[in-house]
């Protein structure tokens, strides 16, 4: 049986809060998966920095942006339908066998030629969400293709800074990253984005790799300032476990000085965290209200000791949040 196309809900409900949702990957298709169960009026906002994979050989060939962290927002925009199922698990098709097409996901290789044929990133963008019915919708946080450069102390040099270049050499480093930043520096914002959070009633913030994803987020000037001004209230979610490379050897208090350090005018209404992430002398608590928020502890793993978050339970804290920040 053919799944019946369902309406493109992108648009606002009447009574439903504007969210935004930014970061890249694993994480933000998180944050959407649990956030399309409280609001219609969703907006991911995704880093287009990735030089690997399947998204690095199409913006190396093509000149574009990276589609791969937007297709993987688009999927968890899909809905729990027949139809949305379908369509998301088209998305993330990945072609096998020896031959060009190997490791390409169908959905990168389907917005790219979207945004051949209408010649413009948030349009294509849109027509894609359209035909899979997506319960939201998905913007660039820029309007260029963006580079990461990273400070870190490597293994083998570890008395000395040494610049790794690309997000994949980045997230994949031998050392302890110190700071991240962009090439270019002053990369135009996307508009829509920037109205986006302008207009938002929440902005949230992770989880996701957070030299990779989270801080280039904070990089693009119109983008921070907007995220600086804006007077919905932000929430922070904090990620389950270090990551190898990037992140080792963080705590989840490193992660919000990390944040900080990057971004020090931001201020924060909200940090959620794992009750595992939670230490016994406050030192996490005490570092959230710094940054002027209140800390939420809940069980948002998908299971003890998993790197992934539950989008049920993630939807449950969020609702929390939404109730009482």
């Amino acid at each position: 049986m053919t799944p019946s196309r369902p309406v493109h809900v992108a648009g606002r409900a009447e009574g439903d809060l504007k969210v935004v949702s930014l970061g890249g990957g694993h994480g933000l298709a998180a944050s959407l998966s649990a956030l399309r169960r409280l609001t219609t009026d969703l907006t991911g906002v995704v880093t287009v920095a990735d030089n690997g994979g399947s998204s690095g050989r199409i913006r190396a060939e093509l000149g574009g942006l990276p589609p791969g962290d937007l297709r993987m927002a688009l999927a968890a925009l899909c809905g729990d339908d027949d139809w949305g199922r379908t369509w998301a698990a088209v998305l993330q098709h990945r072609f096998s066998g020896n031959g060009p097409l190997k490791d390409h996901a169908l959905g990168n290789l389907l917005i790219a030629a979207i945004w051949d044929q209408v010649g413009d990133h948030v349009a294509g963008l849109d027509l894609v969400g359209e035909l899979l019915g997506a319960q939201g919708r998905v913007l660039p946080m820029a309007a260029v293709p963006l580079d990461i450069e990273a400070d870190v102390h490597l293994r083998s040099a570890p008395d000395r800074l040494t610049v790794v270049r690309g997000q994949v050499e980045v997230s994949s480093t031998d050392g302890q990253v110190v700071s991240v930043r962009l090439d270019p520096a002053d990369p135009p914002a996307c508009p829509e984005a920037v109205a986006a959070v302008e207009a938002a009633d929440w902005v949230v913030v992770g989880p996701g790799s957070w030299f990779t994803s989270i801080m280039p987020t904070l990089l693009v000037p119109g983008l921070r300032d907007a995220l600086t001004k804006t007077k919905g209230k932000r929430i922070l979610v904090l990620n389950l476990h270090e990551q190898e490379g990037e992140t080792e050897g963080l705590t989840p208090t490193d992660h919000l000085e990390v944040l900080a350090a990057h971004a020090p005018e931001l201020g924060l209404d909200a940090v959620i965290a794992d009750t595992s992430l939670v230490d016994t002398r406050g030192t996490l608590e005490s570092t959230a209200r710094a940054l002027g928020a209140r800390l939420y502890v809940a069980d948002v793993a998908a299971s003890p000791g998993s790197d992934q978050h539950d989008p049920g339970r993630l939807a449950a804290a969020f609702g929390r949040v939404m109730r009482t920040a």
